[in-house]
């Protein structure tokens, strides 16, 4: 024990103690070097003789501690001796003063026994502390900003302050990565578009009916606990491109009919556009649907919990994304896809 109060030297010393724990030290890592060394190169038999001879080291550890607990510690006065087995004991301690005095230890310091963590973890030359906590029933943002929000209203010290870590801070970051990827895609998905329609105005109507392909996604995912997770964003921007993918292959093909096969425009072009592409749709629909219904069923168990909302999103969205390609899209085709540059080479012919 050493005690230094800006008084004098301690008054109260064990040597032997420091110097203990510097031979424990010193055969700890002589052991760790010897385990280093056998693990490369060394037999089973040597092993388990390391093996041994660390529960040894372990066993006189723990003798030496409880001995060096119960020590008996030398004070100024010579042969007067005190005994730290308890708080009282050690408050009684004496110090020497600068005037030749002494004064108690539990006069100028406060002595008590209070939960220390076992492992102090630094970083950045700063030391922290890690509270750990699972969420179960409510999604992790909303628990965060709870929390945050409680840690807002808390004074601490000087040089202290908490963060919120771990799977939330993960989420963040992906979703922002994710939306910034997003955008991205978005603005790709509409130059190809522009590229398969040859015309911005067709390109523009095909985009903006997308976003209600996702309606189905969102009912469903606040049907089954309202908690938008990292799987949810995947499962939308799977519907996304799923309803981008059957938009085309309708447009492209009443296009088709009117360009190749001469079909006027009017409803019947719309109908046999819608008609003939009825099955692709329903069958992309029903391939995608029918493989993701097990991850629905088995539920947000552990291991699963981006492929369980993210199946529940698409599946909602499937079924939005079909009507919206059958029903909608060509009502909108019928209203605004009429190609005047070709009208105008029919009537001149």
């Amino acid at each position: 024990i050493g005690v230094d109060l800006g008084l004098t030297r301690p008054a109260v010393t064990s040597t032997r103690t420091f110097l203990g724990e510097r031979r424990w030290k010193e055969q700890e890592r002589r052991l760790f070097r010897l385990r280093r060394q056998l693990q490369k190169k060394g037999t089973p038999s040597a092993k388990r003789h390391l093996k041994k001879l660390s529960g040894q080291l372990l066993r006189q550890r723990k003798d030496h501690d409880h001995v060096l607990s119960k020590r008996v510690v030398q004070q100024a006065t010579p042969g007067s001796t005190i005994v730290l087995e308890n708080l009282t004991n050690i408050r009684d301690l004496l110090l020497s003063t600068p005037n030749g005095g002494q004064v108690r230890l539990g006069n100028v310091a406060d002595v008590s026994i209070l939960p220390t963590p076992n492992l102090i973890s630094r970083e950045n030359n700063s030391r922290r502390i890690d509270v750990s906590l699972n969420v179960s029933g409510r999604d992790l943002g909303a628990v965060a900003n709870d929390v945050q929000q409680r840690l807002q209203g808390i004074k601490f010290p000087l040089e202290f302050h908490a963060e919120v870590l771990g799977a939330y801070q993960e989420r963040q970051a992906a979703q922002g990565n994710l939306l910034v990827f997003g955008i991205a895609a978005a603005l790709g998905v509409f130059l190809l578009l522009q590229v398969a329609f040859r015309s911005w105005r067709l390109a523009a109507l095909a985009f903006f009916t997308l976003p209600s392909a996702l309606v189905g996604g969102v009912l469903a995912a606040f049907a089954t606990g309202g908690i938008i997770s990292l799987g949810s964003l995947v499962g939308f921007f799977t519907v996304f491109g799923i309803a981008a993918r059957n938009g085309i292959m309708l447009i492209d093909h009443c296009q088709h009919l009117e360009w190749h096969e001469g079909v006027p425009f009017g409803p019947g072009l719309v109908l046999q556009g819608a008609r003939e592409r009825l099955a692709p749709i329903l069958m992309t629909a029903l391939a995608a649907g029918l493989a993701l219904v097990p991850l629905v069923i088995s539920g947000n168990i552990p291991g699963q919990e981006i492929e369980h909302p993210m199946a529940i999103v698409i599946l909602g969205g499937l079924v939005t994304s079909t009507v919206l390609n059958l029903f909608i899209v060509p009502s909108l085709y019928l209203r605004f896809g009429r190609n005047k540059d070709l009208l105008a080479r029919r009537s001149a012919g």
